[in-house]
């Protein structure tokens, strides 16, 4: 049962949460279009929004660029660079716990203003509110694997991982067994990341998709009635 349970966590749970993130992403974007938003809440109180912001945004930033390079990066490419699995594990220690303490002391500071400030507070849905503490507990389990991967500094732990990862997205049969003997905090540590995923569209967190690039050609000047005028 355990290992039908891990399989369905780690071998099709990432299928189900992958084809949610995009599909539903692409419903949304075309069937509401201006929910399509971060939604923020700058006017009703600056303070502590701004270096909140900007420790949680850094930090979430790097540690995404990190995972992707780290877990998609195919093994024989760090070999062939002469990357070793401990040199490897090493800089992931560092930056990632770097990276995840700018962003939980962020993340920590956002949620204050968000439950605490009475008008936040009202202006808030449920997805926003649930939203925040799933990615603060998601920080907090990956600053704890950090002790346990210092356990493991020949990188090898790393390296099922990314066995895992690039297992997944090539369609490999038995990825899961890559992770199947490893410590409880990872598999908690995943399973809340792929559930983060199968969120995503359906919350204020669709705005990492957006880039205002257009903005860069538009032509022309947007015209802004003055306060004399509109009244």
């Amino acid at each position: 049962m355990a290992d039908y349970i891990h399989h369905l966590l780690f071998g099709i749970y990432p299928y189900v949460a992958l084809a949610v993130l995009v599909v539903g992403s692409v419903i949304r974007y075309d069937r509401e279009p201006y929910s399509w938003r971060a939604g923020s809440s700058q006017l009703l109180r600056r303070k502590q929004l701004m270096i909140g912001s900007v420790l949680f945004h850094v930090g979430v930033l790097l540690i995404f660029a990190g995972h992707l390079v780290g877990l998609l990066t195919p093994i024989a490419l760090f070999d062939a660079l002469g990357v070793s699995h401990g040199a490897k594990q090493l800089l992931a220690m560092s930056a990632g716990g770097v990276a995840g303490v700018m962003a939980i002391i962020g993340a920590t500071l956002l949620i204050h203003r968000r439950f605490f400030d009475p008008r936040v507070r009202a202006a808030s849905s449920f997805s926003d509110n649930m939203i925040i503490l799933l990615l603060w507990v998601q920080l907090a389990l990956g600053l704890t694997t950090i002790p346990l991967s210092a356990q493991h500094l020949d990188g090898h732990e790393m390296v099922k991982f990314m066995q895992w990862a690039q297992g997944i997205f090539t369609f490999r049969s038995g990825a899961s067994d890559a992770i199947l003997d490893v410590a409880l905090v990872f598999k908690l540590h995943l399973a809340l990341g792929l559930t983060i995923l199968l969120l995503f569209p359906f919350t204020r967190l669709v705005h990492m998709l957006s880039a205002p690039v257009r903005y860069i050609w538009r032509p022309g000047y947007q015209i802004v009635r003055s306060r004399k005028l509109a009244a």
